[in-house]
Formats: C-alpha cells, sequence, structure tokens
C-alpha cells in the first residue's frame, strides 16, 4: 500500500488527539495508493476497542463511492500496545476482509508506529506500506 507521509501524519494526529481512547476511520484510494484519511467517531469510546460509528461509516463509504475510489484501508490506534492486530481486531475484520488494516501504536510515546495488516479468515499478514 502506498500512503504519503502527510496522510499518514493525519493518522498520528487523530490518534494523539483521541488518547487515551482508541481512535478509528477510514482510508480512501485508487490503484493501491491512498488519497484521502477520514477521521470517524469509535462508537465505543474506549482505550481498549474501537467501533467506527454506524453514521460515519455510511456518510464516510458512500463519499468514497460518490468519488469512485475504493476503501483502502480501516485505521485505528492501540495507545499502549504495539502495532499488532489484537484477537478482537482480526475477530472484527471478518466482515471486512478487503481493505488494509493501519494500525497506530503511541505505546512508544514520541516515536508512534503505525503497520498494515491484511486479516483474511483469520490470517493475519503484514503489508508493506510504502510512504512517499
Amino acid at each position: 500500500m502506498r500512503i504519503s507521509r502527510q496522510l499518514l501524519d493525519q493518522i498520528v494526529e487523530h490518534s494523539r488527539a483521541e488518547a487515551p481512547n482508541e481512535c478509528c476511520g477510514l482510508v480512501a484510494g485508487d490503484g493501491g495508493a491512498a488519497t484521502e484519511v477520514f477521521r470517524a467517531r469509535n462508537e465505543m469510546a474506549s482505550p481498549l476497542a474501537y467501533n467506527v460509528h454506524p453514521q460515519d461509516l455510511l456518510r464516510i463509504t458512500e463519499e468514497i463511492s460518490e468519488r469512485g475510489e475504493d476503501l483502502l484501508a480501516i485505521y485505528h490506534s492501540h495507545t499502549k500496545s504495539p502495532a499488532e492486530p489484537s484477537q478482537t481486531d482480526i475477530n472484527l475484520a471478518v466482515n471486512w476482509p478487503d481493505p488494509v488494516y493501519l494500525i497506530c501504536s503511541l505505546a512508544e510515546g514520541d516515536a508512534p508506529v503505525v503497520r498494515g495488516w491484511a486479516l483474511r479468515d483469520g490470517d493475519v499478514d503484514e503489508v508493506t506500506l510504502t510512504v512517499e
């Protein structure tokens, strides 16, 4: 997946702004390249879990579709743990197997880490992020 430094920074900023709760959002893309980050509300407002608010999910996916782009990624933050999918993350991905899952870890304080994952049928594979 290709993503600009600017879009990656937007995900990190959103993660920091929502801490100590997890943040979440969607990333539009075209041809495997991210084009825009859409912040969403975490319906759970929790430091341990996320669920994209249904109203935000509908609004954002409609906008992405109207633009003729794809839902390239779903992102969320881990405020105290590594940028690796939890079992809860893996379970949630069952309903959305196609997007890349971006996780922004704030566990290292001033050095946030964002990693991408393909979560399909219980399999967990890291996706290379090419930052442009």
